[in-house]
C-alpha cells in the first residue's frame, strides 16, 4: 500500500509577503543619507532640550556662536533640506 507523504515533507519555500513589499519601491540608505539622519538627532534632541529645559547642548560644548557651533547648527540645517528633498523624490517614485 503506497503511503501518502505529510504535507510538511512537501512545503516550498515562499518568500514572505512583507519581504516582498519591502523590496519594491525601497532603496538602501547611503553614508550622506545616514549622515543627515544624524545630524537630524542632534537638531531634534538639541531642539527638545531648548524648548524643555532652555539649554543648548550645541553652545554649551561649542560656545555662544562659535565658529564651530554655527557649523553645527549649518549642518543640521543642509541635512533638513536633504531629508525634504529625498522624502519628496521618494514621494514622486511610489506614485
Amino acid at each position: 500500500m503506497p503511503t501518502m507523504s505529510s504535507p510538511t515533507m512537501e512545503r516550498r519555500h515562499m518568500p514572505e509577503r512583507r519581504s516582498m513589499r519591502d523590496s519594491v519601491g525601497t532603496r538602501k540608505m547611503n553614508a550622506l543619507d545616514w549622515l543627515a539622519m544624524i545630524l537630524l538627532f542632534i537638531g531634534g534632541i538639541n531642539w527638545g532640550l531648548v524648548g524643555l529645559f532652555n539649554i543648548d547642548l550645541v553652545a554649551r560644548i561649542f560656545g555662544e556662536m562659535t565658529t564651530p557651533a554655527r557649523i553645527v547648527y549649518a549642518l543640521v540645517g543642509l541635512s533638513a533640506l536633504y531629508s525634504i528633498y529625498t522624502s519628496t523624490k521618494m514621494a514622486k517614485s511610489t506614485v
